[in-house]
């Protein structure tokens, strides 16, 4: 008999999934500016939004596990960092796909980390225009997401528009 999984730690898992979809979008073809870009002296640039995204996600993990520890990561090469938002990303969606228990509340950590993870998502699309170069809107509704898709290779808009 196989267990019925949990619908709290599903929802988390398709929220994984749509960070990993939007974030990848707003990520894929940047212009070599982009990493660097800041909007104003105080804004931080789309290197260190995603090096922070990356510490939500980990920080998230850890308390999962039951070890909550934040760290503040200095951002990576580009490539690098974009690999290491996915990477935190399958980590936590591993664990929440396995039979681990969970030392903190799915609501919390919809909450907190998860749902900052996608308020910079947001500001990583806006910057996208700002530099110039921005992405597609799109129905997202009509987007094929589903929980457990969380690396670089996400499915092709179906309702994209300018």
């Amino acid at each position: 008999m196989t267990a019925t999984p949990d619908p709290s730690r599903q929802l988390l898992r398709h929220t994984l999934a749509t960070v990993a979809y939007r974030g990848g979008k707003a990520l894929r073809g940047a212009p070599a500016s982009f990493p660097g870009f800041h909007a104003c002296d105080s804004a931080r640039s789309p290197e260190q939004i995603l090096a922070h995204i990356g510490d939500l996600f980990v920080w998230s993990l850890a308390m999962a596990r039951g070890k909550a520890a934040w760290h503040d990561s200095q951002p990576l090469a580009w490539d690098a960092e974009i690999a290491r938002f996915h990477n935190a990303l399958q980590q936590f969606d591993n664990y929440l796909a396995s039979a681990e228990p969970l030392h903190e509340s799915p609501e919390k950590l919809l909450q907190g980390p998860i749902a900052d993870a996608l308020n910079h998502v947001g500001q990583l699309a806006m910057l996208r225009r700002l530099v110039g170069a921005p992405i597609k809107g799109e129905n997202y509704h009509k987007a094929d997401i589903c929980a457990g898709r969380v690396g670089p290779e996400q499915s092709t808009p179906r309702r994209e528009f300018d």
